[in-house]
């Protein structure tokens, strides 16, 4: 009986951690598919980022990847740095605060997708707007990382998940401001997990404990 009531104990307490239970994965933004119209040079007087705005799940998500799709880079750059940003304010939708760099290559000189994940556990709050924000260790004009983008605008994606166009571009190279670029969407896809309600998990929890004490009653 102890052994029984341990096991369930543990099984409980394992659905009240959202660490421990979580959804699988889900691909909630994607450009990728759509054709490049061309790139954006990315260096160290050359920030590029582009803004998109978290889903409904009232309780957030988990941020497990980000994918970039890069053309093929010119000179001899060094130094790509993928970085997750909040919104500036609230006056306007410019990047604020960098909330997290992002795990991934170095050094995206051959054109292609590229992975980029969190060093650290990110939750991304619903109904929120974040921006991914690239720079690089060199100048542009010694050697510059390209940022593909696609001229078709389709801002809409499932669970409440919104970009311009997925992402219109914004730059920033006088260490002061940023500027937006119209007509522009950034290639790039977001794979995120939807964080477990607590009170949902409790009830689950509850209800387990309940159902195998009752079947236990019952064999008495």
């Amino acid at each position: 009986m102890k052994t029984i009531i341990a096991s369930l104990i543990g099984f409980t307490l394992a659905l009240l951690s959202p660490q421990i239970v979580q959804a699988q994965g889900t691909t909630y933004m994607s450009n990728l598919g759509q054709a490049s119209a061309g790139s954006l040079a990315v260096g160290s007087d050359s920030w590029l980022a582009t803004l998109f705005e978290a889903g409904t799940n009232s309780s957030g998500y988990t941020l497990n990847s980000i994918q970039l799709a890069m053309a093929g880079a010119s000179g001899n750059p060094n130094g790509f740095t993928v970085m997750l940003y909040n919104e500036q304010g609230i006056s306007g939708e410019h990047p604020g605060s960098n909330l997290g760099t992002l795990n991934g290559s170095l050094n995206p000189v051959i054109g292609g997708v590229f992975t980029y994940t969190p060093v650290s556990n990110l939750t991304l709050s619903p109904n929120t707007v974040y921006f991914i924000v690239l720079t690089s260790g060199t100048t542009v004009a010694n050697g510059a990382y390209e940022w593909d983008y696609t001229s078709v605008n389709s801002p809409f994606w499932p669970g409440g998940w919104f970009g311009s166009g997925a992402g219109g571009f914004q730059a920033f190279s006088n260490g002061s401001s940023w500027n937006s670029l119209d007509s522009d969407y950034a290639q790039f896809a977001i794979d995120a997990t939807p964080v477990p309600e607590p009170g949902i998990l409790g009830l689950l929890g509850l209800g387990g404990l309940a159902f195998f004490c009752h079947r236990r009653k019952s064999k008495a």
